[in-house]
Formats: C-alpha cells, sequence, structure tokens
C-alpha cells in the first residue's frame, strides 16, 4: 500500500496532467474551427469541379485519343497508396484508422498478386505503416515544419505522383485520409484519384448539349492534373479538421479521466491519512494507559 508521501506526488502528478491535457483540448478547439470552416469551404468547389469532370469524360466516352489519367494504363498490376495521417499524435484512434484502413487494402491486393507501393503523408502514418510495410515505400513526404497545409503542398505531393506516373511506374493511385463529420465522428475514407474516378458517367444529363473549345480531350489533358492536386488539397483540408476534432474529443476524455483520478486518489489519501492518524491515536491512548 503507497505511504501518504507517494500518494500526495501522484495527486499532483495527475492535476500537472489534468492541466495540460486541459489546454491541449482548449488549443485543438480553436485550431478545430478554422480547419473545419476550410475544408467544408473546399467541399463546393471540390463537388462542381468533379461535376464538370464527369460531363467531360461523358463527352469523350471511350475514345482512343482520352488522356492516360482518365482512361488509365490499359492494367492494374501496380497500384500506389498515399496514407496521409497527422505529423503528431495524442488524437486518439484518428492516425491508426487511416492505417489500418490502408492495411487492409495492402493486404487484400498483395493477396490478389498485385505490386504494392507507398508513400506516406505525415509522420505517424510511416510509423505505422513501417512495421509491416516498410518494404513497400518508395518516397515519404514531411509537413511538419508546416504551420498551414496549402494548396502548394498538395500540388507539391500531387506533381510527385503525376511524374512517377509518367514514367510508368505504377498503374492505380489511392489516396487514403479521413472525411471529417463531427468532433466525434471522422471517418476513414478510400479515394483513387488515377486513373480518375468520374463516377457513372450514364447518369450526366444527355439532352443538354455542350460545345467544347478546346475539344474536350485538350480540357481534360489540362484540368486532370489539377483534379489530382485538388483531390489531394481537399483531403488535406479533410484530414486538418478531423486530426483537431480527434485531438479534442481525446483530450477531453484524457482530461475527464485524470479528474477520476485525481478523486479516487484524494479518497485514498484521506482514508490512509485517517488511518495513520487513528494508529497514532490508539499509540499514545495505549501509552497513556500503561503509565
Amino acid at each position: 500500500m503507497p505511504n501518504l508521501k507517494d500518494l500526495k506526488n501522484r495527486i499532483s502528478s495527475v492535476k500537472s496532467t489534468r492541466k495540460i491535457t486541459k489546454a491541449m483540448q482548449m488549443v485543438a478547439a480553436a485550431k478545430l474551427r478554422r480547419a473545419q470552416e476550410a475544408a467544408e469551404m473546399s467541399r463546393p468547389y471540390t463537388e462542381r469541379f468533379n461535376a464538370v469532370m464527369k460531363k467531360l469524360a461523358a463527352s469523350v466516352g471511350d475514345a482512343e485519343n482520352a488522356p492516360r489519367l482518365l482512361a488509365g494504363t490499359g492494367d492494374d498490376k501496380v497500384h500506389l497508396l498515399v496514407v496521409m495521417t497527422a505529423e503528431r499524435g495524442l488524437c486518439g484512434g484518428f492516425n491508426a484508422n487511416i492505417a489500418k484502413l490502408a492495411k487492409a487494402e495492402a493486404a487484400d491486393l498483395l493477396a490478389q498478386g498485385k505490386t504494392v507501393k507507398i508513400i506516406t503523408v505525415g509522420k505517424k502514418g510511416r510509423d505505422a505503416m513501417r512495421r509491416d510495410y516498410g518494404s513497400y515505400f518508395i518516397d515519404h513526404v514531411d509537413l511538419s515544419d508546416v504551420k498551414r497545409v496549402g494548396y502548394a503542398d498538395a500540388q507539391a505531393v500531387a506533381e510527385g505522383v503525376l511524374k512517377r506516373f509518367d514514367a510508368g511506374e505504377f498503374d492505380v493511385a489511392k489516396i487514403f485520409y479521413s472525411k471529417f463529420e463531427n468532433v466525434v465522428s471522422q471517418i476513414p475514407t478510400k479515394q483513387q484519384i488515377i486513373p480518375a474516378d468520374v463516377g457513372d458517367t450514364e447518369e450526366v444529363d444527355t439532352e443538354t448539349f455542350y460545345e467544347y473549345e478546346p475539344d474536350e480531350e485538350a480540357i481534360l489533358a489540362d484540368l486532370l492534373p489539377r483534379g489530382v492536386a485538388t483531390q489531394i488539397f481537399s483531403a488535406l483540408l479533410e484530414n486538418g479538421a478531423s486530426e483537431q476534432g480527434a485531438r479534442m474529443s481525446a483530450m477531453d476524455n484524457a482530461t475527464r479521466n485524470a479528474g477520476d483520478m485525481i478523486d479516487k486518489l484524494t479518497i485514498e489519501y484521506n482514508r490512509s491519512r485517517q488511518a495513520v492518524i487513528t494508529n497514532e491515536l490508539i499509540e499514545i491512548i495505549s501509552g497513556a494507559e500503561a503509565l
């Protein structure tokens, strides 16, 4: 059984931890507001961009001169997985859930006899994937020095992916991130970016005729690389909001748990202190009766 000094030191230590977790919760709450606004503001643009891409893809159809970013290489033997997580921890299961989804995809592809290549964006994703799939790593993007993720950061990642595609290093590319729903709900998401996944083109309104200048193939050749950067940027913004939401929730739980632990330790301390006082009184009374 710990003595009074040990209990007192432990209570003091837990109180210090509670101050830290409370401060981190408040910081995450402040950052969450900005990150959530950025993620929500990017969604209409991304949705409209995808709608335009779908119309253009429907116009092109299965034309032989369709851009490779849309038509693909004609094969799916080599898959590139871009795993995007946070640079820091202490955000609950945010990083682990993304890594878990990516690991499941990698295991499924390897079981099918496919070749897997992995690029990680964020230190935590690299650490989570390294143990089981470290031999499949081909690159890592470090954003630890970036205070606020911008389009230029996403464009740099997209350029690296596009260069590898042009060099014939892979056939299919997918990104893994967490879509922000609310503070307590972040959904791990898998999205194919190469070849561009424009959805079901049969749903496009064919009664309205669009005439493009230049032709659809030329427009797509210019828009598709931007589409890759747009999808990555949107995923990074969703990740930013999800990270802060997960951290806020995790630090709130940690603060509550610290409070509960302090209450239990305080009760234990008071009981131990009362027992010590009782023993001292018994010794004094026993000594007085012996005289």
